[in-house]
């Protein structure tokens, strides 16, 4: 098996290079663990998303002990929270309460789900003795679990870029490649629509179209028309580089001889010339993933991307913007650390494929 990998190693050289370079392989798994978490969300939530404990409001994380009072290992266990009301100090205070211990359960029977929307199953992968109550990482002010809603979050937050580069790199790459091949009066007039697309600053709109959707349309709608609003005005920029690759591919020898063979226009642009800006728009995706992310990020946490009780990690971030929450519950940072190494790790990944896939940008960088 080892032999077959390395033969497949030495027959993708590009590959061998990648997995050299030791941060992006980190960065890789980092993306992957992110990835699998997501996935399988429903298996590694230790509550369903409609969770929530309003009595325990802005509860801390629990405490997991894995040494008894005499100083043994044991059973990995932990306390419920008990809430008091400090007349001293006038604040809200949480204490552990050590009248009983609740050990932890791995693969406990819990809510039914469908593992992968196939297989229908109802275990997952941690759970406490019945009447225990888990919280990694705390709860948010209306009590529910932030763990939980940080796995169902990332659906959106880690999807949207994949779902939006889907409709506008098609479009950016057929639009920039029928452009550079007519070229003259078409390739002119298509160029200065790309641009004036690219003039309109996309935040900004992006604000301003969230802002007038209907206030009754469900977060799977909204995260459907921002995934379109992303994707529609995030294709110009790809389009006129794509163009400018193909203004230089057209002249080449197996071009030519394709037209003088009869072929049209749309195949010799589909099969001739566009093959051959596979390396760009690998590039291309990986860096543009990240910018879809923060995008969606930003606009959740403003309030007009995806709404309450939905989760999304920008709209679970919005609640870490209070003084008082940052300095007292910095459990609440937990979304936008995740937000930034996602964003890091897409980064380094896509630095290093340029780097691999054209050396000509690192020797000009």
């Amino acid at each position: 098996m080892i032999k077959l990998f390395d033969v497949f190693l030495n027959n993708h050289p590009e590959l061998k290079r990648f997995l050299k370079d030791k941060i992006s392989v980190a960065a890789l798994l980092v993306l992957i663990v992110l990835y699998a978490g997501i996935l399988f969300a429903d298996f590694f939530a230790v509550y369903n998303k409609d969770y929530s404990n309003r009595k325990l409001s802005y509860a801390p994380p629990s405490n997991v002990y894995f040494i008894d009072k005499d100083g043994k290992l044991t059973k990995p266990y932990t306390y419920n929270w008990k809430r008091e009301f400090n007349k001293e100090t006038l604040n809200i205070e949480y204490k552990q309460d050590r009248s009983q211990k609740y050990y932890l359960k791995f693969f406990k029977k819990g809510f039914k789900y469908k593992f992968l929307g196939l297989i229908p199953s109802s275990r997952h992968f941690v759970g406490l003795d019945n009447g225990g109550e888990l919280y990694l990482l705390g709860l948010d002010i209306n009590g529910r679990d932030n763990f939980s809603r940080i796995l169902y979050g990332g659906q959106i937050s880690l999807t949207i870029g994949f779902l939006a580069l889907f409709i506008s790199f098609p479009i950016g790459l057929l639009y920039g490649g029928v452009s550079g091949y007519l070229g003259g009066i078409i390739d002119g007039i298509m160029m200065r629509f790309a641009e004036a697309i690219m003039s309109i600053p996309s935040f900004y709109l992006l604000i301003i179209l969230a802002a007038i959707l209907p206030s009754g349309m469900t977060s799977a709608q909204r995260f459907a028309l921002i995934t379109v609003i992303l994707a529609l005005i995030g294709w110009a920029g790809f389009a006129r580089v794509v163009r400018g690759m193909v203004l230089s591919i057209k002249t080449q020898d197996y071009v030519k001889a394709a037209v003088v063979s009869g072929a049209s226009r749309i195949r010799i642009i589909i099969k001739h010339i566009l093959p051959q800006t596979s390396s760009y728009v690998i590039i291309a995706v990986a860096l543009s993933i990240p910018s879809y992310i923060l995008a969606e990020s930003g606009l959740s946490f403003l309030g007009l991307g995806i709404q309450q009780p939905d989760a999304s990690w920008g709209n679970m971030l919005k609640e870490a913007q209070e003084f008082a929450n940052i300095i007292y519950r910095p459990w609440l940072l937990t979304p936008g650390f995740l937000i930034f190494i996602a964003v890091l790790s897409y980064n380094l990944i896509g630095d290093t494929i340029r780097d691999i896939l054209d050396p000509k940008s690192k020797i000009s960088g």
